[in-house]
């Protein structure tokens, strides 16, 4: 294991880690393992291994019994009473944050296998529950994957400095394989497997866990939403990403509820509900008020919301708001890469080049088309060759929509010729969102375009 002196698993006076803690040191004192203590009190050795980590309480009886059989002087029926009057202390956390989002699958899945593993953190948009953007080493492959798994399987594993970076670096492994793939049923499941072992322990988890497990839990259910939504199941995702809002205000993770408030936006859009987006879109600006990124990026949904509603001026409002809370100045230093200027840029203009489409769709105005085609090659300029393959199908979707509005099907059917080329099963939903627009106005147009839009028109509609 990594050396640290940041040890998540210290415990605290007057809590059951202080009780395991104790109870372990007496049974070694005694000269007893696990199993002939449990014999003793008719336990099993794993119901001792939890009392010992603290992720099981005793009962008072129990407690007496344990000083008796191992010559206390009472000390751990004392510290029992220390640990349940620190329990009626300890404020108690909503219901619903204490379930999963969803249902558990059949089994636990297999870790994805990835082309690259993390040396640190932050990797791939995910920070260190601990130590934020400090930057922290994260343990070798082996070691993170047993520790992984025993966390994912053994409820009395103990959460130290290791785990929780183990943890966040197979998810960061996951999340970069279905982002190769544009989105996999596999890397979810163990997301989703490993999110409910989280949620397991934030039941019983003492307050000096709960930040920790609720930043966790935050991360996961994000990421399972996001594949979810991508895997074209919104309803899914949606509970997620909910979820994902909840635990991250308890972790104080303001980061994660922006994301996901983007997500479930995006949902707005897909519902055709652009009063529901709106709402969600200004839901991010609340999540982190002092924050020039999220004005920016609530003022994006925004206009997402406003453009689909066929608001010209609002939304021409909110895209000019958005790029002046882009020009502040602000300390990027702590942030995660998908709240770095450039990023924020690129998403800027994306956002605009789909509100500026949706305007011109819905009033026939080239000159909007012209400038929603001017910002979505500028987003995928900014994008960068090779990055983020769903953003680039997305994108390249976009341009070919915006040429099509700008009375160009040529152009249009060029440019969609290697989305034509792709399995359909491999379009992430929200790209099969953008193509069907697109095949409606191309199937519209094709009467006068001839019989190559009719031909990409039936294409599309066999791919979506």
């Amino acid at each position: 294991m990594l050396e640290t002196t940041d040890r998540v698993d210290t415990p605290d006076s007057g809590s059951w880690q202080e009780f395991g803690a104790l109870l372990r040191h007496w049974r070694r004192h005694a000269g007893w393992t696990q199993a002939q203590l449990g014999a003793a009190v008719g336990y099993d050795h794993t119901a001792v291994s939890r009392l010992e980590h603290g992720a099981r309480r005793a009962t008072p009886r129990l407690a007496r019994r344990l000083d008796e059989l191992l010559c206390t002087s009472g000390e751990l029926t004392r510290c029992h009473g220390r640990a349940e009057t620190a329990e009626a202390d300890r404020p108690a956390l909503p219901a619903h944050l204490l379930r999963p989002p969803l249902p558990p699958g059949d089994s636990a899945a297999a870790v994805v296998a990835a082309d690259h593993w993390p040396t640190g953190l932050p990797h791939h948009d995910l920070q260190c529950p601990l130590h934020g953007a400090a930057g922290c080493q994260l343990p070798p492959p082996a070691v993170a994957l047993a520790l992984h798994a025993a966390f994912r399987d053994d409820p009395a594993a103990p959460l130290d400095t290791d785990t929780v970076h183990a943890l966040v670096a197979v998810l960061g492994t996951q999340l970069h394989s279905a982002e190769r793939a544009m989105g996999e049923r596999g890397p979810g499941a163990v997301i989703e497997t490993t999110l409910r072992a989280v949620v397991a322990r934030l039941v019983d988890a003492p307050t000096r866990h709960r930040r920790v497990l609720a930043r966790l839990a935050a991360e996961h259910a994000h990421a399972a939403g996001s594949l979810r939504l991508h895997g074209g199941r919104p309803a899914t995702a949606m509970a997620c990403f909910d979820r994902a809002v909840g635990w991250a205000a308890l972790a104080g993770d303001p980061a994660t509820q922006v994301a996901a408030l983007s997500d479930m936006a995006v949902l707005g859009l897909l519902d055709d509900d652009p009063a529901s987006s709106r709402d969600y879109a200004r839901e991010i600006r609340r999540a982190a008020p002092e924050h020039h990124w999220s004005g920016a990026l609530s003022r994006i949904g925004e206009a997402r919301a406003t453009a689909l509603a066929g608001d010209v001026r609002a939304t021409v409002r909110h895209l000019a708001l958005a790029r002046h809370h882009l020009d502040q100045p602000e300390d990027a230093s702590s942030l995660v890469s998908w709240l770095a200027p450039p990023a924020l840029r690129m998403r800027l203009e994306s956002g605009s080049s789909a509100a500026l489409r949706d305007l011109a769709v819905a009033g026939g105005d080239p000159r909007l088309a012209r400038r929603a085609l001017t910002a979505a090659h500028t987003a995928l300029d900014l994008l960068g060759t090779g990055q983020l393959p769903a953003a680039r199908a997305m994108l390249t979707a976009r341009i070919a929509d915006c040429q099509l509005c700008q009375d160009d099907p040529h152009a249009a059917v060029a440019t969609l010729a290697p989305l034509l080329d792709t399995p359909p099963d491999a379009l992430p939903a929200l790209v099969r969102h953008e193509l069907r627009g697109l095949r409606t106005r191309l199937a519209a147009g094709a009467p006068r375009w001839g019989r190559t839009a009719t031909e990409t028109a039936a294409r599309l509609a066999a791919a979506i």
